[in-house]
Protein backbone atom coordinates (compact mmCIF):
# COMPACT_ATOMS: atom_id res chain seq x y z
CA UNK A 1 0.00 0.00 0.00
CA UNK A 2 2.36 2.65 0.84
CA UNK A 3 5.01 1.97 -2.14
CA UNK A 4 2.40 4.03 -4.11
CA UNK A 5 3.01 7.51 -1.81
CA UNK A 6 6.96 7.47 -2.36
CA UNK A 7 8.49 9.43 -4.59
CA UNK A 8 11.50 9.58 -7.15
CA UNK A 9 13.34 11.42 -4.66
CA UNK A 10 13.09 9.38 -1.95
CA UNK A 11 14.68 6.58 -3.93
CA UNK A 12 17.43 8.60 -4.65
CA UNK A 13 17.55 9.65 -1.09
CA UNK A 14 18.18 5.65 -0.37
CA UNK A 15 20.60 5.59 -3.29
CA UNK A 16 22.73 7.83 -1.37
CA UNK A 17 22.44 6.84 1.73
CA UNK A 18 23.50 3.32 0.30
CA UNK A 19 26.73 5.00 -1.19
CA UNK A 20 27.46 7.01 1.88
CA UNK A 21 27.25 3.53 3.85
CA UNK A 22 29.40 2.04 1.47
CA UNK A 23 32.03 4.74 1.73
CA UNK A 24 32.13 4.06 5.62
CA UNK A 25 29.15 6.42 6.47
CA UNK A 26 26.11 5.55 8.68
CA UNK A 27 23.53 7.45 7.02
CA UNK A 28 21.94 3.88 5.86
CA UNK A 29 21.58 2.79 9.84
CA UNK A 30 18.28 4.51 10.05
CA UNK A 31 15.65 2.00 8.90
CA UNK A 32 11.94 1.76 9.18
CA UNK A 33 12.55 -1.77 10.42
CA UNK A 34 14.86 -4.16 11.26
CA UNK A 35 14.71 -7.82 11.12
CA UNK A 36 16.76 -10.16 12.69
CA UNK A 37 17.56 -13.39 10.93
CA UNK A 38 18.25 -14.14 7.13
CA UNK A 39 16.25 -17.25 6.95
CA UNK A 40 12.74 -17.44 4.80
CA UNK A 41 10.36 -15.99 7.28
CA UNK A 42 13.27 -13.12 7.37
CA UNK A 43 13.73 -12.51 3.94
CA UNK A 44 9.86 -13.10 3.45
CA UNK A 45 9.69 -10.20 5.89
CA UNK A 46 11.83 -8.14 4.36
CA UNK A 47 10.66 -8.59 1.01
CA UNK A 48 6.79 -7.81 1.76
CA UNK A 49 8.17 -4.69 3.86
CA UNK A 50 10.61 -3.71 0.88
CA UNK A 51 7.72 -3.93 -1.83
CA UNK A 52 5.40 -1.77 0.51
CA UNK A 53 8.25 0.82 0.04
CA UNK A 54 9.61 0.63 3.19
CA UNK A 55 13.70 0.71 4.37
CA UNK A 56 14.53 -2.50 5.76
CA UNK A 57 17.79 -4.12 7.19
CA UNK A 58 18.14 -7.55 7.38
CA UNK A 59 20.56 -8.55 10.27
CA UNK A 60 21.91 -12.03 9.94
CA UNK A 61 25.44 -13.45 12.10
CA UNK A 62 26.05 -15.87 9.41
CA UNK A 63 28.52 -14.11 6.80
CA UNK A 64 26.93 -17.03 4.07
CA UNK A 65 23.44 -18.64 3.68
CA UNK A 66 23.34 -22.20 5.36
CA UNK A 67 23.91 -24.13 2.81
CA UNK A 68 22.19 -28.04 3.97
CA UNK A 69 18.42 -28.67 4.00
CA UNK A 70 16.10 -28.00 7.09
CA UNK A 71 12.58 -27.94 5.99
CA UNK A 72 11.35 -29.98 3.11
CA UNK A 73 7.40 -29.33 2.69
CA UNK A 74 5.11 -26.00 1.79
CA UNK A 75 1.66 -26.15 1.01
CA UNK A 76 -0.66 -24.00 -1.39
CA UNK A 77 -1.38 -21.43 0.76
CA UNK A 78 2.54 -20.94 1.52
CA UNK A 79 3.39 -21.36 -2.17
CA UNK A 80 0.79 -18.71 -2.89
CA UNK A 81 2.84 -16.42 -0.37
CA UNK A 82 5.92 -17.04 -2.23
CA UNK A 83 4.58 -16.94 -5.48
CA UNK A 84 3.84 -13.31 -4.94
CA UNK A 85 6.91 -12.42 -3.05
CA UNK A 86 7.60 -12.86 -7.52
CA UNK A 87 9.19 -16.28 -7.04
CA UNK A 88 6.50 -17.75 -9.06
CA UNK A 89 8.73 -18.61 -12.32
CA UNK A 90 11.26 -19.85 -9.50
CA UNK A 91 9.20 -22.24 -7.70
CA UNK A 92 9.78 -25.34 -10.07
CA UNK A 93 12.92 -24.36 -10.20
CA UNK A 94 13.36 -25.86 -6.52
CA UNK A 95 9.87 -27.89 -5.39
CA UNK A 96 7.62 -30.07 -7.07
CA UNK A 97 4.08 -31.47 -6.28
CA UNK A 98 3.69 -34.21 -3.42
CA UNK A 99 1.84 -37.11 -4.22
CA UNK A 100 1.23 -38.89 -1.39
CA UNK A 101 2.01 -39.83 2.36
CA UNK A 102 1.23 -43.07 3.39
CA UNK A 103 2.06 -44.27 6.64
CA UNK A 104 2.04 -48.36 7.71
CA UNK A 105 3.21 -50.24 10.47
CA UNK A 106 5.69 -52.70 11.39
CA UNK A 107 4.09 -55.40 9.29
CA UNK A 108 3.54 -53.58 6.66
CA UNK A 109 -0.22 -52.84 6.34
CA UNK A 110 -1.07 -49.26 5.63
CA UNK A 111 -2.61 -47.24 8.13
CA UNK A 112 -3.25 -43.93 6.45
CA UNK A 113 -2.86 -42.57 3.13
CA UNK A 114 -3.38 -39.21 2.11
CA UNK A 115 -3.25 -37.90 -1.71
CA UNK A 116 -2.37 -34.71 -2.41
CA UNK A 117 -4.16 -32.04 -5.12
CA UNK A 118 -2.39 -30.62 -8.22
CA UNK A 119 -4.68 -27.91 -7.81
CA UNK A 120 -5.07 -26.63 -3.87
CA UNK A 121 -7.48 -24.42 -2.62
CA UNK A 122 -4.74 -21.30 -2.83
CA UNK A 123 -4.27 -22.42 -6.73
CA UNK A 124 -0.95 -24.16 -5.96
CA UNK A 125 0.15 -27.64 -5.44
CA UNK A 126 -1.96 -28.79 -2.10
CA UNK A 127 1.76 -30.04 -1.08
CA UNK A 128 4.83 -29.13 -2.41
CA UNK A 129 8.52 -30.71 -1.51
CA UNK A 130 11.39 -28.10 -1.73
CA UNK A 131 15.33 -27.82 -0.99
CA UNK A 132 15.56 -24.82 1.18
CA UNK A 133 18.72 -23.47 0.11
CA UNK A 134 17.62 -23.29 -3.11
CA UNK A 135 14.59 -21.69 -1.94
CA UNK A 136 16.41 -19.42 -0.03
CA UNK A 137 18.94 -18.27 -2.52
CA UNK A 138 15.45 -17.54 -4.64
CA UNK A 139 14.42 -15.57 -1.66
CA UNK A 140 17.63 -13.32 -1.07
CA UNK A 141 17.88 -12.99 -4.89
CA UNK A 142 14.63 -11.34 -4.81
CA UNK A 143 15.59 -8.94 -1.70
CA UNK A 144 18.54 -7.82 -3.50
CA UNK A 145 15.99 -6.93 -6.33
CA UNK A 146 13.84 -5.01 -3.63
CA UNK A 147 14.16 -1.33 -3.42
CA UNK A 148 15.22 -0.22 0.61
CA UNK A 149 16.02 -4.03 1.14
CA UNK A 150 19.54 -4.24 2.58
CA UNK A 151 21.29 -7.46 3.95
CA UNK A 152 23.43 -7.05 6.95
CA UNK A 153 25.02 -10.46 7.26
CA UNK A 154 28.01 -11.08 9.65
CA UNK A 155 26.31 -9.29 12.52
CA UNK A 156 24.83 -10.33 15.37
CA UNK A 157 22.38 -8.67 17.40
CA UNK A 158 24.06 -8.33 20.58
CA UNK A 159 21.85 -5.30 22.45
CA UNK A 160 18.87 -3.42 22.02
CA UNK A 161 16.82 -0.69 24.04
CA UNK A 162 13.73 0.90 22.56
CA UNK A 163 12.21 4.09 23.50
CA UNK A 164 8.87 5.83 22.71
CA UNK A 165 10.30 6.88 18.62
CA UNK A 166 11.97 3.78 18.01
CA UNK A 167 14.30 0.96 18.50
CA UNK A 168 18.17 1.03 19.22
CA UNK A 169 19.96 -2.24 17.59
CA UNK A 170 23.59 -2.60 18.54
CA UNK A 171 25.29 -5.31 16.21
CA UNK A 172 29.09 -6.89 16.30
CA UNK A 173 30.56 -8.47 13.79
CA UNK A 174 30.29 -12.20 13.76
CA UNK A 175 31.61 -15.16 11.96
CA UNK A 176 28.01 -17.21 12.34
CA UNK A 177 29.37 -19.39 15.32
CA UNK A 178 32.30 -17.33 16.65
CA UNK A 179 32.37 -13.04 17.13
CA UNK A 180 35.07 -11.56 15.20
CA UNK A 181 37.49 -9.28 16.48
CA UNK A 182 40.57 -7.55 15.92
CA UNK A 183 43.43 -6.87 18.40
CA UNK A 184 41.12 -7.92 20.96
CA UNK A 185 38.16 -5.82 19.99
CA UNK A 186 34.76 -6.16 18.62
CA UNK A 187 33.55 -4.18 15.86
CA UNK A 188 29.93 -2.92 17.46
CA UNK A 189 27.29 -0.77 15.13
CA UNK A 190 24.29 1.26 16.08
CA UNK A 191 21.29 0.72 13.87
CA UNK A 192 17.81 2.25 14.61
CA UNK A 193 14.02 1.75 13.47
CA UNK A 194 10.32 1.99 14.16
CA UNK A 195 10.22 -1.43 15.04
CA UNK A 196 12.15 -4.84 15.46
CA UNK A 197 11.16 -8.22 13.88
CA UNK A 198 12.84 -11.55 15.88
CA UNK A 199 13.00 -13.83 13.12
CA UNK A 200 16.12 -15.51 14.44
CA UNK A 201 14.93 -18.95 15.24
CA UNK A 202 14.45 -21.00 18.48
CA UNK A 203 16.86 -19.44 20.53
CA UNK A 204 15.74 -16.21 19.43
CA UNK A 205 17.81 -12.89 21.02
CA UNK A 206 14.72 -10.39 20.11
CA UNK A 207 12.63 -13.08 22.63
CA UNK A 208 14.95 -12.87 25.50
CA UNK A 209 14.56 -9.11 25.51
CA UNK A 210 10.96 -9.36 25.89
CA UNK A 211 8.72 -11.01 28.92
CA UNK A 212 6.95 -13.62 26.90
CA UNK A 213 7.13 -16.51 27.82
CA UNK A 214 6.67 -20.01 26.34
CA UNK A 215 4.41 -22.21 26.92
CA UNK A 216 5.52 -26.31 26.19
CA UNK A 217 2.87 -29.46 25.40
CA UNK A 218 5.87 -31.67 27.06
CA UNK A 219 6.31 -33.56 23.47
CA UNK A 220 9.85 -34.11 23.47
CA UNK A 221 11.78 -37.12 20.97
CA UNK A 222 15.19 -36.85 19.24
CA UNK A 223 15.05 -38.16 15.74
CA UNK A 224 18.23 -38.50 13.28
CA UNK A 225 17.37 -36.39 10.77
CA UNK A 226 19.63 -37.74 7.23
CA UNK A 227 19.73 -35.77 3.98
CA UNK A 228 20.45 -37.94 0.98
CA UNK A 229 21.37 -37.48 -2.38
CA UNK A 230 20.76 -40.89 -4.37
CA UNK A 231 23.17 -41.19 -7.28
CA UNK A 232 20.58 -43.43 -9.37
CA UNK A 233 18.42 -40.07 -10.25
CA UNK A 234 15.74 -42.45 -11.96
CA UNK A 235 15.35 -44.39 -9.05
CA UNK A 236 11.60 -44.78 -8.21
CA UNK A 237 10.45 -44.64 -4.33
CA UNK A 238 6.91 -45.67 -4.06
CA UNK A 239 5.02 -44.55 -2.33
CA UNK A 240 7.02 -41.08 -2.89
CA UNK A 241 6.45 -40.25 1.30
CA UNK A 242 5.99 -43.35 3.58
CA UNK A 243 5.92 -43.27 7.15
CA UNK A 244 7.17 -46.38 9.36
CA UNK A 245 5.18 -46.61 12.27
CA UNK A 246 6.91 -49.28 14.02
CA UNK A 247 7.86 -49.18 17.66
CA UNK A 248 11.03 -50.83 17.10
CA UNK A 249 12.02 -47.95 15.05
CA UNK A 250 9.82 -44.99 13.95
CA UNK A 251 11.14 -44.11 10.57
CA UNK A 252 10.21 -41.42 7.92
CA UNK A 253 11.26 -41.78 4.29
CA UNK A 254 10.56 -38.87 1.99
CA UNK A 255 11.32 -36.61 -1.27
CA UNK A 256 12.95 -33.68 0.15
CA UNK A 257 13.15 -31.76 -3.46
CA UNK A 258 14.14 -32.79 -6.92
CA UNK A 259 16.74 -35.24 -6.62
CA UNK A 260 16.79 -35.31 -3.32
CA UNK A 261 15.42 -38.31 -0.35
CA UNK A 262 14.68 -37.58 3.34
CA UNK A 263 15.24 -39.91 6.21
CA UNK A 264 14.41 -39.74 9.78
CA UNK A 265 14.78 -42.08 12.67
CA UNK A 266 13.72 -41.77 15.91
CA UNK A 267 16.00 -42.19 19.03
CA UNK A 268 15.48 -45.12 20.77
CA UNK A 269 15.37 -45.69 24.78
CA UNK A 270 19.25 -46.77 25.95
CA UNK A 271 20.68 -44.86 23.01
CA UNK A 272 22.51 -41.92 22.75
CA UNK A 273 22.17 -39.09 20.52
CA UNK A 274 26.40 -39.25 20.39
CA UNK A 275 25.97 -42.39 19.04
CA UNK A 276 23.04 -42.21 16.79
CA UNK A 277 24.48 -38.74 15.15
CA UNK A 278 27.49 -40.66 13.38
CA UNK A 279 27.71 -41.08 10.34
CA UNK A 280 28.16 -45.02 10.71
CA UNK A 281 25.28 -45.05 12.10
CA UNK A 282 23.48 -43.12 9.43
CA UNK A 283 24.90 -45.51 7.06
CA UNK A 284 23.48 -48.64 8.98
CA UNK A 285 20.50 -47.52 9.32
CA UNK A 286 20.17 -46.73 5.30
CA UNK A 287 21.45 -49.86 4.59
CA UNK A 288 17.69 -51.69 4.67
CA UNK A 289 16.99 -49.09 1.50
CA UNK A 290 19.91 -50.05 -0.68
CA UNK A 291 21.94 -46.79 0.22
CA UNK A 292 25.38 -46.98 0.54
CA UNK A 293 28.17 -45.05 0.12
CA UNK A 294 29.08 -46.21 -3.32
CA UNK A 295 25.10 -45.14 -4.54
CA UNK A 296 24.55 -42.16 -2.77
CA UNK A 297 25.93 -39.35 -1.01
CA UNK A 298 25.21 -38.30 2.88
CA UNK A 299 24.77 -34.43 2.79
CA UNK A 300 24.17 -34.44 6.41
CA UNK A 301 23.52 -36.14 9.36
CA UNK A 302 22.07 -34.16 12.65
CA UNK A 303 20.27 -35.14 15.29
CA UNK A 304 17.39 -33.05 16.42
CA UNK A 305 15.29 -32.14 19.30
CA UNK A 306 11.47 -32.53 18.04
CA UNK A 307 9.70 -29.90 20.18
CA UNK A 308 6.14 -28.15 20.21
CA UNK A 309 5.83 -24.94 22.40
CA UNK A 310 4.95 -21.06 21.66
CA UNK A 311 5.09 -17.79 23.06
CA UNK A 312 2.38 -16.34 24.67
CA UNK A 313 2.45 -12.83 22.78
CA UNK A 314 4.33 -12.45 19.94
CA UNK A 315 4.75 -8.63 20.39
CA UNK A 316 5.81 -6.21 22.70
CA UNK A 317 6.21 -2.61 22.70
CA UNK A 318 7.94 -2.15 19.29
CA UNK A 319 9.27 -5.17 19.31
CA UNK A 320 7.75 -8.28 17.61
CA UNK A 321 8.74 -12.43 17.16
CA UNK A 322 7.98 -14.53 13.98
CA UNK A 323 8.72 -17.91 13.20
CA UNK A 324 10.93 -20.49 15.47
CA UNK A 325 11.51 -17.25 17.64
CA UNK A 326 8.02 -17.41 18.69
CA UNK A 327 6.92 -21.38 18.05
CA UNK A 328 9.07 -24.42 17.56
CA UNK A 329 6.84 -27.80 16.12
CA UNK A 330 7.73 -31.53 15.51
CA UNK A 331 7.32 -31.93 11.84
CA UNK A 332 5.10 -34.45 11.17
CA UNK A 333 2.40 -32.24 9.36
CA UNK A 334 4.86 -30.38 7.74
CA UNK A 335 3.89 -26.87 9.07
CA UNK A 336 6.75 -25.48 10.42
CA UNK A 337 8.36 -23.19 8.39
CA UNK A 338 4.99 -22.75 6.57
CA UNK A 339 3.57 -21.08 9.83
CA UNK A 340 6.51 -18.72 10.03
CA UNK A 341 5.70 -17.89 6.44
CA UNK A 342 2.03 -16.95 7.52
CA UNK A 343 3.44 -14.83 10.27
CA UNK A 344 5.30 -12.88 8.21
CA UNK A 345 2.29 -12.50 5.62
CA UNK A 346 -0.07 -11.62 8.60
CA UNK A 347 2.34 -8.89 10.24
CA UNK A 348 3.65 -7.30 7.21
CA UNK A 349 0.37 -5.48 5.81
CA UNK A 350 -0.20 -4.40 9.48
CA UNK A 351 3.33 -3.04 10.07
CA UNK A 352 2.86 -1.57 6.73
CA UNK A 353 -0.60 0.31 7.76
CA UNK A 354 0.81 1.26 10.93
CA UNK A 355 4.03 3.09 9.89
CA UNK A 356 1.74 4.99 7.31
CA UNK A 357 -0.35 6.17 10.04
CA UNK A 358 -3.34 4.41 8.61
CA UNK A 359 -3.39 2.25 11.70
CA UNK A 360 -2.90 2.39 15.63
CA UNK A 361 -0.31 0.69 16.91
CA UNK A 362 -2.97 -1.43 18.26
CA UNK A 363 -3.73 -3.24 14.99
CA UNK A 364 -0.16 -5.41 15.56
CA UNK A 365 -1.69 -6.83 18.64
CA UNK A 366 -3.84 -8.78 16.30
CA UNK A 367 -0.84 -10.35 15.21
CA UNK A 368 -0.38 -12.83 18.06
CA UNK A 369 -4.62 -13.23 18.35
CA UNK A 370 -4.77 -14.07 14.35
CA UNK A 371 -1.66 -16.16 14.18
CA UNK A 372 -1.48 -17.83 17.74
CA UNK A 373 -4.95 -19.55 16.93
CA UNK A 374 -3.88 -21.19 13.54
CA UNK A 375 -0.30 -22.08 15.01
CA UNK A 376 -2.27 -23.87 17.77
CA UNK A 377 -4.02 -26.08 14.91
CA UNK A 378 -1.18 -26.87 13.69
CA UNK A 379 0.89 -27.31 16.92
CA UNK A 380 -1.66 -29.81 17.82
CA UNK A 381 -2.08 -31.38 14.51
CA UNK A 382 1.81 -32.40 14.81
CA UNK A 383 1.57 -33.53 18.36
CA UNK A 384 -1.76 -35.57 17.56
CA UNK A 385 0.61 -37.21 14.32
CA UNK A 386 3.91 -37.54 16.45
CA UNK A 387 2.04 -39.26 19.30
CA UNK A 388 0.49 -41.79 16.68
CA UNK A 389 4.44 -41.67 15.11
CA UNK A 390 6.49 -42.28 17.81
CA UNK A 391 4.82 -44.74 20.09
CA UNK A 392 7.79 -47.41 21.50
CA UNK A 393 5.29 -49.59 23.18
CA UNK A 394 4.51 -52.73 21.33
CA UNK A 395 1.87 -53.30 22.82
CA UNK A 396 0.30 -49.78 22.62
CA UNK A 397 1.04 -49.55 19.04
CA UNK A 398 -0.73 -52.85 18.29
CA UNK A 399 -3.81 -51.40 19.93
CA UNK A 400 -3.16 -47.98 17.71
CA UNK A 401 -2.85 -50.15 14.66
CA UNK A 402 -6.32 -52.26 15.62
CA UNK A 403 -7.96 -48.85 15.17
CA UNK A 404 -6.37 -47.20 12.60
CA UNK A 405 -7.31 -50.21 10.72
CA UNK A 406 -10.88 -50.15 11.48
CA UNK A 407 -11.50 -46.53 11.03
CA UNK A 408 -9.80 -47.26 7.30
CA UNK A 409 -12.33 -50.02 7.25
CA UNK A 410 -15.49 -47.69 8.11
CA UNK A 411 -14.36 -44.89 6.34
CA UNK A 412 -13.40 -42.97 8.90
CA UNK A 413 -10.75 -40.05 8.91
CA UNK A 414 -8.66 -40.45 11.85
CA UNK A 415 -7.56 -36.09 11.64
CA UNK A 416 -11.86 -35.40 11.75
CA UNK A 417 -11.79 -34.23 14.73
CA UNK A 418 -9.04 -31.31 14.24
CA UNK A 419 -10.56 -28.04 14.43
CA UNK A 420 -10.28 -26.11 10.96
CA UNK A 421 -7.96 -23.90 9.77
CA UNK A 422 -9.36 -20.32 10.08
CA UNK A 423 -9.77 -17.08 12.11
CA UNK A 424 -12.00 -16.86 14.90
CA UNK A 425 -10.69 -13.60 16.49
CA UNK A 426 -8.71 -10.53 15.25
CA UNK A 427 -9.61 -8.05 12.41
CA UNK A 428 -12.42 -9.33 11.12
CA UNK A 429 -16.15 -7.93 10.10
CA UNK A 430 -17.54 -8.64 13.49
CA UNK A 431 -21.15 -10.90 14.03
CA UNK A 432 -24.23 -10.05 15.05
CA UNK A 433 -23.75 -12.22 17.93
CA UNK A 434 -20.07 -11.32 18.77
CA UNK A 435 -18.08 -13.31 17.04
CA UNK A 436 -16.69 -12.90 13.09
CA UNK A 437 -19.90 -13.13 10.66
CA UNK A 438 -19.29 -15.91 8.13
CA UNK A 439 -17.26 -16.13 5.56
CA UNK A 440 -15.08 -13.85 8.03
CA UNK A 441 -12.13 -15.35 9.01
CA UNK A 442 -12.05 -18.04 5.65
CA UNK A 443 -9.16 -18.40 3.65
CA UNK A 444 -9.80 -16.95 0.48
CA UNK A 445 -9.70 -19.36 -2.81
CA UNK A 446 -7.38 -18.18 -5.84
CA UNK A 447 -8.42 -19.44 -9.65
CA UNK A 448 -7.27 -18.76 -13.21
CA UNK A 449 -8.16 -15.20 -14.02
CA UNK A 450 -8.49 -13.07 -17.38
CA UNK A 451 -7.88 -9.18 -16.27
CA UNK A 452 -6.60 -6.42 -18.76
CA UNK A 453 -6.06 -9.03 -21.60
CA UNK A 454 -3.36 -10.91 -19.10
CA UNK A 455 -4.43 -14.24 -18.47
CA UNK A 456 -3.23 -16.58 -15.24
CA UNK A 457 -3.50 -17.19 -11.61
CA UNK A 458 -4.92 -13.75 -9.72
CA UNK A 459 -2.36 -12.88 -7.67
CA UNK A 460 0.01 -12.94 -11.07
CA UNK A 461 -2.79 -10.92 -13.23
CA UNK A 462 -4.45 -8.82 -10.82
CA UNK A 463 -2.15 -8.62 -7.94
CA UNK A 464 -2.33 -9.28 -4.47
CA UNK A 465 -3.33 -6.90 -1.47
CA UNK A 466 -6.78 -5.60 -0.28
CA UNK A 467 -9.48 -6.68 -2.77
CA UNK A 468 -13.31 -6.24 -2.75
CA UNK A 469 -14.64 -8.66 -5.00
CA UNK A 470 -18.21 -8.14 -6.39
CA UNK A 471 -20.51 -9.62 -8.94
CA UNK A 472 -21.44 -5.83 -9.41
CA UNK A 473 -19.33 -3.24 -9.88
CA UNK A 474 -18.33 -2.19 -6.46
CA UNK A 475 -17.73 1.75 -7.20
CA UNK A 476 -21.26 1.77 -7.41
CA UNK A 477 -22.50 1.94 -4.00
CA UNK A 478 -19.52 3.51 -2.38
CA UNK A 479 -19.31 7.18 -1.92
CA UNK A 480 -16.77 9.55 -2.55
CA UNK A 481 -14.90 9.88 0.62
CA UNK A 482 -14.81 5.94 1.05
CA UNK A 483 -13.74 5.86 -2.52
CA UNK A 484 -11.04 8.24 -1.99
CA UNK A 485 -10.05 6.09 1.45
CA UNK A 486 -9.89 2.97 -0.66
CA UNK A 487 -7.65 4.12 -3.47
CA UNK A 488 -5.44 5.54 -0.32
CA UNK A 489 -4.92 2.34 1.11
CA UNK A 490 -4.73 0.53 -2.42
CA UNK A 491 -7.84 -1.53 -1.91
CA UNK A 492 -8.98 -2.67 -5.36
CA UNK A 493 -12.42 -2.71 -6.19
CA UNK A 494 -13.33 -5.28 -8.94
CA UNK A 495 -16.31 -7.10 -10.48
CA UNK A 496 -16.10 -10.68 -11.11
CA UNK A 497 -17.69 -12.22 -14.09
CA UNK A 498 -17.48 -15.52 -16.00
CA UNK A 499 -18.52 -13.58 -19.33
CA UNK A 500 -16.02 -13.69 -21.74
CA UNK A 501 -17.07 -10.50 -23.59
CA UNK A 502 -16.57 -8.33 -20.58
CA UNK A 503 -14.04 -5.53 -20.67
CA UNK A 504 -12.67 -2.79 -18.73
CA UNK A 505 -10.38 -2.18 -16.18
CA UNK A 506 -12.52 -3.07 -12.89
CA UNK A 507 -13.20 -6.89 -14.69
CA UNK A 508 -12.41 -9.79 -13.90
CA UNK A 509 -12.79 -12.92 -16.00
CA UNK A 510 -13.26 -15.89 -13.90
CA UNK A 511 -12.27 -18.33 -16.15
CA UNK A 512 -12.81 -21.74 -14.09
CA UNK A 513 -15.87 -20.50 -12.20
CA UNK A 514 -13.67 -20.75 -8.68
CA UNK A 515 -14.63 -17.65 -7.40
CA UNK A 516 -18.18 -17.54 -8.47
CA UNK A 517 -18.57 -21.02 -7.07
CA UNK A 518 -16.64 -19.49 -3.31
CA UNK A 519 -19.26 -16.80 -3.70
CA UNK A 520 -21.68 -18.70 -4.16
CA UNK A 521 -21.02 -21.13 -1.10
CA UNK A 522 -20.98 -18.53 1.32
CA UNK A 523 -24.19 -17.26 -0.35
CA UNK A 524 -22.42 -13.64 -0.77
CA UNK A 525 -22.26 -11.09 -3.59
CA UNK A 526 -19.37 -9.49 -2.40
CA UNK A 527 -16.00 -10.42 -0.66
CA UNK A 528 -13.57 -8.31 0.97
CA UNK A 529 -9.87 -9.87 1.45
CA UNK A 530 -6.99 -8.93 3.64
CA UNK A 531 -3.54 -8.86 1.87
CA UNK A 532 -2.60 -11.97 3.80
CA UNK A 533 -5.42 -13.57 1.43
CA UNK A 534 -8.01 -14.20 4.51
CA UNK A 535 -11.36 -12.87 4.33
CA UNK A 536 -12.22 -9.61 6.24
CA UNK A 537 -16.42 -10.30 5.57
CA UNK A 538 -18.81 -10.83 3.40
CA UNK A 539 -21.74 -8.62 1.88
CA UNK A 540 -25.09 -10.73 1.04
CA UNK A 541 -26.21 -8.27 -0.87
CA UNK A 542 -24.81 -5.36 -3.07
CA UNK A 543 -26.45 -2.62 -0.47
CA UNK A 544 -24.45 -4.11 2.29
CA UNK A 545 -20.99 -3.38 0.31
CA UNK A 546 -20.71 0.01 1.79
CA UNK A 547 -21.61 -0.92 5.40
CA UNK A 548 -18.69 -4.04 4.21
CA UNK A 549 -16.17 -1.58 3.31
CA UNK A 550 -17.08 1.21 6.21
CA UNK A 551 -16.96 -1.18 9.01
CA UNK A 552 -13.18 -2.11 8.07
CA UNK A 553 -12.58 1.59 7.70
CA UNK A 554 -13.62 2.27 11.13
CA UNK A 555 -11.48 -0.91 12.57
CA UNK A 556 -8.26 0.71 10.93
CA UNK A 557 -9.00 4.26 11.52
CA UNK A 558 -6.35 5.55 13.98
CA UNK A 559 -6.50 7.86 17.28
CA UNK A 560 -5.30 11.23 17.18
CA UNK A 561 -2.32 9.64 19.45
CA UNK A 562 -1.99 5.83 18.81
CA UNK A 563 -1.15 5.87 14.80
CA UNK A 564 3.36 5.57 15.42
CA UNK A 565 4.64 6.68 11.72
CA UNK A 566 8.25 5.72 11.10
CA UNK A 567 9.04 9.05 9.66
Amino acid sequence: MNSQTHTEEDELTRKDDSAALDAGGTADDAYDVLVVGAGPVGLTTAIQLGARGWRVGVVERWPQPYPLPRAVAFDHEVARILASLGLAADLPEFSEAGTDYEWRNAQGDTLLRLEFEDTGHSGWPSMNIFTQPRLEAALEEQAARTAGVRMLRGWEAVDLAEDASGVVLTVAESAGDRPVSRNGVRTHRTLRAAYVVGCDGANSFVRTRMTTTMNDLGFQHDWLVLDVIPHDQDRVFSPCNLQICDPSRPTTAVSSGPGRRRWEFMRLPGETSAELSSARTAWRLLADWDLNPGNATLERHTVYTFRARWADSWRQGRLLLAGDAAHQMPPFAGQGMCSGIRDAANLTWKLDLVLAGEADADLLDTYTTERSQHLRHALELSVLLGGIICEPDPAAAELRDARMLADQRAGRDPLADMPAQNLTGGLLMPGAKGGPAAPAGQLGCQGRVRHRGRTGLFDQVVGSGFTLLATEDPRGVLDDDTLRWCERLGIRLLRITDDPAAEGPTHVIDLDGTYLTHLAHWGQQALLLRPDHYIYGGAPCTDHIHGLVTALRAALSPSTTGAVPAR
